[in-house]
């Protein structure tokens, strides 16, 4: 019986996920509201098909192999998308939505993104 929305479904497939949604999964920010205000505020861009886009509405889509660039603490990210996921899991499993293209080993703390962006 295949349900609608089920969760294992969308991790799989290729369709897009809202980016505030998998900012969230990916642990990026502790809570869904605080990821949809740092993208409201235009502090995201995202690469797809070698063509850089601003991102301004939390609705906007992600897919994996997007390239997402954006300042928080301090430092500027780099991060490619491997895979959407299906839910907020624990830290592994969502660090295993992204793959971090800086140059450091470093990954954002989902303690430091508690706040509120500026």
């Amino acid at each position: 019986m295949s349900g609608q929305g089920e969760p294992s479904e969308q991790g799989n497939t290729g369709e897009p996920c809202r980016i505030d949604v998998w900012l969230w999964r990916a642990r990026i920010f502790k809570t869904r509201n605080l990821a949809a205000q740092f993208v409201d505020a235009g502090r995201l861009r995202r690469t797809r098909a070698g063509v850089e886009r601003r991102l301004d509405k939390a609705s906007r889509s992600v897919r994996p192999g997007d390239v997402l660039v954006f300042a928080l603490g301090g430092r500027v990210w780099t991060m490619q998308v491997i895979a959407l996921g299906a839910r907020r899991g624990p830290p592994q499993e969502a660090r295993s939505l992204y793959t971090a293209l800086d140059s450091t080993e470093d990954k954002p703390s989902s303690e430091l993104l508690s706040q509120a962006p500026a």
